[in-house]
């Protein structure tokens, strides 16, 4: 598992999921897509997982169950989704949501890098830059050094950090945690909501359309939309839904978790027989919403930066400046 996840690798996962759905689409098994699959791999690093899987499906295993047994390759939402889709019959809808998926995140992340790239050169022009005068004067490079390598190191580990534990391969105590702390913070906790809650709209159409129990489709689509909070929630409610409350009545409960709209929509299909219509129309409303706040989130964090590197060497060259003409005081110089 790779410690970083970059816009190529997820790239090469959309290209995986596309070259699957087509496959599927055009009527080839799953077996025979992922032995095709298998010797032409978007990475060489495929290999070796696809050969776990088809190994596991020879010898009878679901498909779910031989995607798990590669461990950590694929991510939980993603295993969730394909569970999904193999017990609706609909893996190949599936495989073009999970491509569409990672194309916009590659394309996301690599918007940002670019535009990160220059607040990057700008913050290590400052860094270098701002303490060379000194460096200049007194020629002491231990001094240098802890003033800028000394001052990067600590970003570095904090950018490292910030990276690492946002990608969606940790595990399921540390997507809570994370989801609880990044819930509060504007347009990024909602795009995640929304992504949520997208994903569950999807799963849960294709569950009920093939037929699925309405209580075992509910569970499903929880643990597919890849939020704790949501698949918590759907848990605690299995009760009283087992009791004879519909879903629509619990949705409306759980406030928190489902926005009025989503519960209208529901409340809608349900009691007019058209409830995977709902589904599809709420999936492509919370899909849109998503992507429109993370594309905002890709445009604005590097300007949020870029100003405040700005506004960090404007207060260091005032400070310089303002020791300088100190100095100069005290010299005697006015």
């Amino acid at each position: 598992m790779a410690l970083i996840i970059t816009p190529r690798q997820l790239n090469q996962r959309a290209q995986f999921y596309y070259q699957l759905g087509q496959l599927s689409g055009a009527g080839i098994g799953l077996i025979n897509g992922l032995e095709m699959v298998s010797k032409n791999p978007p990475a060489g690093s495929y290999r070796k997982p696809l050969e776990q899987v088809l190994l596991q499906l020879y010898g009878g295993s679901t498909f779910g169950d031989a995607v798990q047994s590669t461990g950590t390759w694929t991510p939980s939402f993603d295993l969730a989704l394909l569970r999904a889709g193999e017990h609706s019959g609909r893996l190949d809808s599936v495989f073009k949501m999970l491509g569409d998926y990672y194309t916009d995140r590659a394309a996301l992340l690599k918007q940002m890098i670019a535009d990160l790239t220059y607040p990057a050169f700008l913050l290590h022009f400052a860094v270098f830059i701002l303490p060379f005068a000194e460096f200049f004067s007194t020629g002491n490079a231990m001094v240098y050094l802890l003033k800028t390598f000394g001052a990067l190191i600590p970003i570095y580990i904090l950018a490292f950090g910030i990276i690492y534990t946002a990608q969606s391969r940790r595990g399921l105590g540390w997507r809570t945690n994370l989801e609880r702390v990044l819930r509060p913070v504007p347009v990024l906790g909602a795009a995640r909501h929304y992504l949520a809650l997208a994903r569950l709209s999807a799963a849960l159409e294709a569950l009920i359309r093939s037929g699925v129990n309405i209580i075992e489709a509910w569970d499903m689509a929880a643990a597919a939309s890849g939020s704790p909070a949501m698949y918590n929630t759907v848990q605690a409610w299995r009760p009283r839904v087992l009791a004879g409350q519909t879903p629509a009545e619990a949705v409306r409960i759980a406030t928190s978790q489902f926005p009025e709209l989503f519960a209208n929509l529901y409340h809608t299909g349900e009691i007019s027989g058209q409830l995977d219509d709902s589904l599809r129309s709420l999936y492509k409303y919370y899909s849109e919403e998503a992507r429109g706040r993370l594309r905002l989130l890709a445009q604005w964090i590097p300007k949020f930066l870029y100003m405040c590197i700005a506004i960090m060497i404007a207060f260091r060259v005032i400070s310089f400046y303002q020791g300088y003409f100190k100095q100069i005081q005290d010299a005697g110089g006015f």
